[in-house]
C-alpha cells in the first residue's frame, strides 16, 4: 500500500509521461521514410520524451520520431500502450547517416540515455511499457547490441546487470503529434524539468564527444 501512495504521489507531481496529456486530440505524427542516405535504429528507454531529445543531440542524427513498438495491437494510441495490454514500449525511432555515426556508436549511446539496469521501469515510470528494449534490424545489429551490452556490464559503469530486452524489429508506431518534440516544446513542465533535463544533462556528460557542437557545451 505504502508503495503505491508514493507512486501516486510521484505520478500528481510530476504528471508527465505516467498520465500524458489529455485532451490532446488523436492526430498521430507521420512516419517518415528514410532518405537515400539514412539509416533507421529502434529503441525504446522509458519516458520517449527525453530519449527522443538524447539521442537527436547526437551528431550524424538527423530526425527522431516518438512512438511504439514491441507490441501487437496495430496502431495504438498513447492510452492503449499506457494500459499495458498492446505489449508496445515507448520507443524511439531514429533517422542517421552512417558515414557521421555508426550503429555501434548510437547503441552505445542509448545504454547511457536511460537506465538499462531498471526492470520495466524508468525513476517515476512504472510498467512494461517503459521496459528498456533494443531492436535490431540484422545479424550484425543483434551481435552489436550484445557485445556493447557485455561491455558495459564488465565495465562496472551500473552497479546492476543491464536487463535491456534484445528484440528483433518487426514495427513502429508513430505516437501523437503532440507527443513530438516534446522536451524541447515544454520547458516549463515539473516533469521535464524535474525527471527529463537530469537525464538528458547527464547523458549529455557521458556522450560529449558524439554530440553535435551546441550540445557539447
Amino acid at each position: 500500500m505504502k508503495r503505491i501512495i508514493l507512486y501516486a504521489a510521484a505520478v500528481l507531481l510530476f504528471a508527465g509521461c505516467v498520465n500524458g496529456q489529455p485532451g490532446s486530440g488523436k492526430e498521430f505524427a507521420n512516419l517518415p521514410k528514410p532518405a537515400a542516405d539514412e539509416e533507421v535504429a529502434t529503441f525504446g528507454g522509458g519516458c520517449f520524451w527525453s530519449m527522443s531529445e538524447a539521442m537527436s543531440e547526437l551528431k550524424g542524427v538527423n530526425k527522431v520520431v516518438s512512438g511504439y513498438a514491441g507490441g501487437t495491437t496495430k496502431n495504438p494510441s498513447y492510452e492503449d500502450v499506457s494500459s499495458q495490454q498492446t505489449g508496445h514500449a515507448e520507443s524511439v525511432q531514429v533517422y542517421y547517416d552512417p558515414k557521421v555515426i555508426s550503429y555501434a556508436t548510437l547503441a552505445n549511446a542509448f545504454f547511457f540515455a536511460h537506465d538499462p539496469t531498471e526492470l520495466n521501469r524508468q525513476g517515476p515510470d512504472e510498467g512494461t511499457d517503459y521496459r528498456s528494449i533494443a531492436f535490431y534490424r540484422t545479424p550484425e545489429e543483434k551481435n552489436i547490441l550484445q557485445a556493447t551490452i557485455k561491455k558495459i556490464n564488465e565495465s562496472k559503469h551500473y552497479p546492476a546487470a543491464i536487463v535491456t530486452q534484445v528484440v528483433q524489429y518487426k514495427v513502429f508506431y508513430p505516437a501523437e503529434k503532440y507527443h513530438q518534440g516534446y522536451y524541447r516544446l515544454n520547458q516549463g513542465s515539473s516533469y521535464i524539468a524535474n525527471v527529463s533535463v537530469p537525464k538528458v544533462l547527464k547523458f549529455r556528460k557521458a556522450e560529449k564527444a558524439e554530440l553535435k557542437p551546441e550540445f557539447q557545451k
